[in-house]
């Protein structure tokens, strides 16, 4: 599969970026001139509370504040992307919780099962009509997860009208995958709906969503209808590097050796290119392999070299053929060796 991530450098003109940094709240001149002033009542920690465990005897404990009361519909939407570890734990602050996020937990089982429709896996054969079936449930009773895989199915099976709107309902319950799907959907369309889009993705890159993050970074540097901002996407695209995205990473390592969105730097550049490489990205490979030969380093330069012609990068062969008939024929038995036991590191792609 070809893998162009870096966009032309003639697109858009450049902007400087907005700034990341969080806004620190400072304290007023009045609060500064009266140091010994309390807090008022209202700003006491708030304790979660339950009614399954005895009162505590503390007099202060009728001023606490019960979140048993919070209603039905804002707890499931707050817990909709929540996992079953994560619904358990809050099924456990009262009785109330417990019952309200029973339909997500039930949810979390036709997920499970789901998954291994769609795979084959846990006893069960592949069977993508009971996936989606699954996957329909779980949604049903509220999970945005279950949406997101629900809509990938549909996505597969060209009903994009059907997929596009589970994204659209994951996304509004918060659920990162679903901004980003459905972000993507609007970048996919025809025409597309790039402004859209950028407002998807940087609700879920700030989420932390590193796929996200990194077709963000792809969106400011193109600056297709919308402001090419350079250096905010060369950050972007670090940010996704550093959450293991290899793309991310392959492209950070062209801002660093080209100087574009962030400070030229070779040794970065070396380092970034050789961390996309081991993690199986095939131009890079390529690139590493390169640099390896140019340094003089022609047993791990033909190793990348193979690695990427066998990913189907046809000019490594020509470079790797010289190298391997300047070896001997130990040598050249060795890198293949190497490169057959060769296992790329784990990364989120």
């Amino acid at each position: 599969m070809k893998q162009r991530t870096w966009p032309g450098r003639s697109d858009g003109s450049r902007f400087l970026a907005l700034s990341l940094s969080k806004i620190k709240g400072l304290k007023s001149k009045e609060e500064a001139k009266m140091p010994n002033r309390k807090p008022p009542s209202s700003s006491r920690p708030i304790r979660f509370t339950s009614r399954w465990s005895s009162p505590s005897p503390s007099p202060s404990s009728s001023d606490d504040h019960d979140f048993s009361g919070l209603p039905y519909d804002v707890l499931t939407k707050i817990a909709a992307s929540f996992s079953l570890q994560n619904l358990r734990a809050a099924s456990l602050v009262c009785k109330a919780w417990s019952e309200a996020l029973k339909p997500l937990r039930e949810a979390m089982l036709f997920l499970r099962w789901g998954k291994r429709f769609k795979h084959g896996y846990g006893g069960v054969r592949k069977n993508l009509d009971k996936a989606l079936d699954s996957f329909l449930k779980g949604a049903a009773r509220g999970s945005a997860l279950a949406m997101v895989d629900a809509g990938l199915i549909y996505w597969e099976l060209g009903h994009k009208d059907k997929a596009i709107a589970l994204y659209h309902k994951a996304a509004e319950l918060g659920d990162p995958a679903g901004q980003c799907n459905l972000a993507i959907s609007f970048l996919n369309a025809e025409p597309p709906n790039r402004n859209e889009a950028v407002k998807w993705l940087y609700q879920a890159s700030f989420a932390g969503h590193v796929r996200s993050q990194y077709q963000l970074a792809l969106c400011l540097h193109q600056g297709q209808d919308v402001n090419c901002n350079i250096q905010e996407a060369a950050r972007w695209y670090l940010k996704a590097a550093e959450g293991g995205y290899v793309r991310a990473m392959y492209n950070v390592s062209l801002c660093y050796s080209f100087g574009e969105g962030l400070v030229h730097n070779h040794r970065q550049a070396r380092k970034w290119m050789k961390r996309a490489a081991d993690r199986g990205h095939n131009k890079a490979q390529f690139e590493h392999g390169l640099a390896l030969f140019s340094e003089g380093e022609m047993m791990r330069a033909v190793v990348y070299l193979e690695l990427a012609t066998r990913a189907g990068e046809r000019a490594a062969a020509h470079v790797k053929n010289v190298i391997l008939q300047q070896l001997s024929a130990t040598s050249r038995d060795r890198v293949m060796l190497l490169a057959d036991n060769w296992r790329a590191l784990p990364s989120s792609r």
